[in-house]
Order: structure tokens, then C-alpha cells, then sequence
């Protein structure tokens, strides 16, 4: 069996899964197949009578999920006479949380355990056990979590730490400086995406794929990736953690306040479209919104924050749901990509006049964004519509109140790589939280739109003013609800 998972692994994998110190760290690049590999070796290890408990903690329930997947998966391959397991799901409080466990048991008496990152998760598990703490350097209490699982040393057990950078001054980067200087003894292994490369990370993905490898191909990947990654690519991908207080969101913080399954719809025009006649360019516009964009039904009160881009940056507009307990919950998320200033109203107003519950917006009022907010203002009244003239002002004013909602998990938007990309390029400039780096290629680049978007409807959600008047109106809220009721779902 140790040839078996040899096999599959790459070297710097093989090399980490072998290392038998008692407490082992991996500081590492995205997408190399550490964690992977991992499950690999817990199903293994958990699946022989001399092997071991396994407890992996993710810092939320969807990593967790997915390592049980994958040690599920790879132990269907076992020897007859290891595969056989059950496969458990255990919720239980830990104080005001509910936590679930997903848990494999062998028929040799030992399991697979993966959980959420709570300290107290690591109480009640006998000696022997081999804990996993991934992506450490993201959960919230790392040196709650390391004291609990050490703890398992007096044991027997060993302490397994994986994890990409997230800060210079992050507990998982004070601890690797530690070992390295020998005040701690813990064994440290660094992978870089270059190392991974070179070790044939590319070569197993065209295996995978069925696609056939070539130099060429492997170098426009790793260009590519490097794109995406953009300015987080050093730390992300080469294992070189920022300066310290750069990164304002954590990636873990935006993560547990996100949801798969919220649609991220992208409407993106061509240069010759802008200059077809406002008929064609209406009703075109009209018939993608019909067939690509579900509008979901809703009774709660909808925000709308809106950040304007024209042909560099994007456009980006959210509704937000607001439900009784006042938790905000993205219904979709629309973005827009070299799109015309008229055909950005005209999608601007029908998400808007798709909810009869629409209660308030903001959009960007900068530069050009001032059209589209002015325009809407005038549609929809003034004490429904906010023009926000970003300043630094209103980020200090704003953007903690926004940081509070991720704390208290009082905001659901969806699982979208792109956004996690866009609230990592929100950092400290002199005490004030701002934007500050761009994102993607030339063609696809972001500068933290979908975030501008999120503060915004935050925002307007805080300022409700509580009427939906027009300009010139005066209305009862009766009379304003019934004339709302009217307006369709699909208003082209």
C-alpha cells in the first residue's frame, strides 16, 4: 500500500506525507494538491488495524466536506480488506454554535474525523490521534487551536500544519521563524508553485485532463495563474507573505460568510456593440437579461449597491435581501464588463424594478458613475436612491461597520473566487481601510468592484430612509406599496 499512494503523489508530496516528525509544517503555493494528498493518506493510515485516528480541521464546513470527500473517494481504491467503512454526520453545540462532523469509520476501529476550527473540537480525542490543521494561517484562533492540538503529543500524536501565507505577521508565519531558528523543534517543508511545476504539477493535471503535455503549454498556465492571482500572486503562490497589516478582510473572514449556490451572472459587449443603434442595443440587452438572469421572489426588504466601471474596471450591482433578524443576504450578484453607459441604466433599472420590496440603494457617484447615479436617484427618489461621492471619509466611516458584518457572520454573499480576490485588496493606508491593488489581466482586470458594491448596499441598508418616494411625490406608504406591486418581474 505505501507503493500504492507513492504512485500517486508527486515528490513534495511524498516527501511531506513521509516526513515522521511529531509536529510538521508545510508552508505552501494554491492548487499544488497538498491537502489532497493528505486525504489520501488518512484514509491509509485510518483504514489498517496498526494505523491511526485522523482529525482534520478547515476553517469552515466546506473544506471540511470536501477532505471526508476526497478520503472517502481514494478508499473505495484500498485492498478489499481495508475499504470497508461508514460514512457519519454528527451535529452538536459548542455553546451558540452548531458544529457538524463528518466522520469515516473503519472496520479496523479507527476514523477519519473533519471539523471546523474551534479549539475546544480537539477535547475528548485519545492519544495516537494525527491532527491536521489546513490553511492554518486563516483560522481565527491558530494559537487557541495549536494549544489544544500540541496537547495531543503527551500522547502519542502527531500535529500536522498546512497552510499558504496570509500576513507577515501571522501566527503561522511567527511559528515557521521559530523552527527555523531552531527555538522550536518542528520540522518545516516549503513548496513554491515554481517547485510544484518542476516536480511535474502540470504534467499530473494534463494527465488528468487527457490533455498532452508540452513546455509551451505549462509556461501559459503558470502565466495565466499568475494573472489571477495578480498582486497576491507572491504571497499566494511563491510563499511570501505580505507586510504586516496589509490585507484588511482575511480570507477565512470572507470564506464563512460565504455561500454556494447565489448565481454571479457576467453580461460582457464588444466594442462594435456600442455603436449599434439604441434599439438594438436595448432590445439585445433585453433578451440576454430574459434568458440568463432568474430573478428570485422575495417579501423582504432589497438593497441595491451599485460600482460603476465603464471600459477598464467593471460594474458590478448586488440586491440584497434584508430578513427580520436584519442579516443581509446577496440574492445574485451582476457583473458588467465594457458595457454602454445606457445599457448599464437599463440593467440598473430592471434589477431594480424587479423587486417590489426594493428599499433603498447607493451607487457610485464618482466620475463617470455619477450618470447612472443621477439617473437612478431621479427614477427612484432621492430618499431611496444614495449618490455616494467616495472619499476617504467614507471609507473610514464605513468599511468597519461593513469588516462587523463578516465578524458577526450577518452576511451571506456567494462563493466566487473573484470576490474573495476582491475583498483581499482592501488594506490599511495610514489607519484607513481603501483599495488598494488591482487584480487580473489587462482584459479581465478588477480593482475590488464586487467590495464597493457590497459597502454600498451595507450602506443604504443603514440609512434606510423608509419611504419610496418619486420626485414630486407625496404618498402614503399604502399607496407606494401598491404602486411597487405592479411592477413586473421581467420590466423588458
Amino acid at each position: 500500500m505505501t507503493d500504492q499512494i507513492e504512485f500517486l503523489h508527486l515528490p513534495y508530496q511524498s516527501a511531506f506525507l513521509a516526513d515522521d516528525a511529531d509536529v510538521k509544517i508545510i508552508e505552501k503555493s494554491r492548487r499544488i494538491g497538498i491537502s489532497w494528498a493528505t486525504a489520501h493518506y488518512a484514509a491509509l493510515t485510518a483504514a489498517q488495524t496498526d494505523g491511526n485516528d485522523i482529525v482534520y480541521i478547515g476553517y469552515n464546513k466546506d473544506m471540511a466536506r470536501e477532505f471526508i470527500d476526497d478520503a472517502g473517494e481514494f478508499a473505495k481504491t484500498l485492498d478489499a480488506n481495508l475499504r470497508e467503512y461508514e460514512f457519519e454526520e454528527e451535529v452538536f453545540k459548542d455553546g451558540d454554535k452548531d458544529i457538524t462532523v463528518f466522520r469515516l469509520r473503519f472496520a479496523s476501529g479507527h476514523k477519519v474525523e473533519a471539523l471546523s476550527s474551534r479549539p475546544s473540537n480537539l477535547r475528548g480525542h485519545k492519544g495516537g490521534v494525527i491532527v491536521i490543521i489546513d490553511e492554518a494561517a486563516f483560522h481565527d484562533d491558530l494559537p487557541g487551536l495549536l494549544k489544544a492540538a500540541l496537547a495531543h503529543l503527551i500522547w502519542g500524536g502527531k500535529v500536522w500544519i498546512i497552510s499558504s501565507h496570509n500576513g507577515d505577521d501571522n501566527t503561522f508565519n511567527e511559528v515557521i521563524k521559530l523552527a527555523r531558528a531552531g527555538k522550536l523543534p518542528y520540522s518545516v517543508h516549503r513548496v513554491t508553485i515554481d517547485d510544484a511545476l518542476a516536480q511535474g504539477l502540470y504534467k499530473r493535471i494534463c494527465v488528468m485532463k487527457g490533455d498532452e503535455w508540452n513546455p509551451e503549454a505549462e509556461a501559459a498556465w503558470r502565466e495565466d495563474l499568475f494573472k489571477k492571482y495578480g498582486d497576491n500572486a507572491n504571497e499566494e503562490l511563491l510563499c511570501i507573505p505580505s507586510k504586516s497589516g496589509s490585507k484588511y478582510f482575511t480570507r477565512a473572514l470572507v470564506e464563512n460568510c460565504m455561500e454556494r449556490g447565489i448565481p454571479v451572472y457576467t453580461y460582457k459587449c464588444d466594442d462594435e456593440f456600442t455603436f449599434k443603434s439604441d434599439e438594438e442595443r436595448e432590445q439585445e440587452t433585453a433578451k440576454w437579461l430574459r434568458e440568463n438572469v432568474v430573478i428570485p421572489k422575495t417579501d423582504e426588504s432589497v438593497f441595491i449597491g451599485g460600482d460603476f466601471g465603464r471600459s477598464g474596471d467593471l460594474s458590478i450591482t448586488i440586491p440584497f435581501a434584508r430578513s427580520r433578524t436584519m442579516d443581509l443576504r446577496c440574492l445574485f450578484v451582476m457583473e458588467l464588463r465594457n458595457v454602454p453607459f445606457a445599457q448599464q441604466e437599463q440593467i440598473n433599472k430592471f434589477i431594480a424594478d424587479a423587486f417590489p420590496s426594493f428599499r433603498g440603494g447607493a451607487w457610485d457617484a464618482r466620475g463617470n458613475g455619477q450618470y447612472l447615479a443621477e439617473r437612478m436617484a431621479q427614477k427612484y427618489g432621492t430618499s431611496r436612491v444614495h449618490q455616494v461621492m467616495l472619499s476617504r471619509q467614507w471609507y473610514s466611516d464605513n468599511m468597519p461597520k461593513h469588516k462587523a458584518r463578516f465578524e458577526d457572520k450577518t452576511i451571506t454573499l456567494p462563493f466566487d473566487e473573484n470576490m474573495i480576490d476582491d475583498y483581499r485588496t482592501v488594506g490599511l493606508d495610514n489607519g484607513v481601510p481603501v483599495i488598494q491593488e488591482r487584480t487580473g489581466d489587462s482584459k479581465n482586470q478588477r480593482h475590488g468592484d464586487s467590495v464597493i458594491a457590497c459597502v454600498m448596499a451595507d450602506f443604504a441598508e443603514r440609512n434606510d430612509g423608509g419611504d419610496f418616494l418619486e420626485p414630486g411625490d407625496i404618498m402614503s406608504a399604502s399607496t407606494i406599496a401598491k404602486k411597487q406591486e405592479k411592477i413586473p418581474y421581467h420590466a423588458y
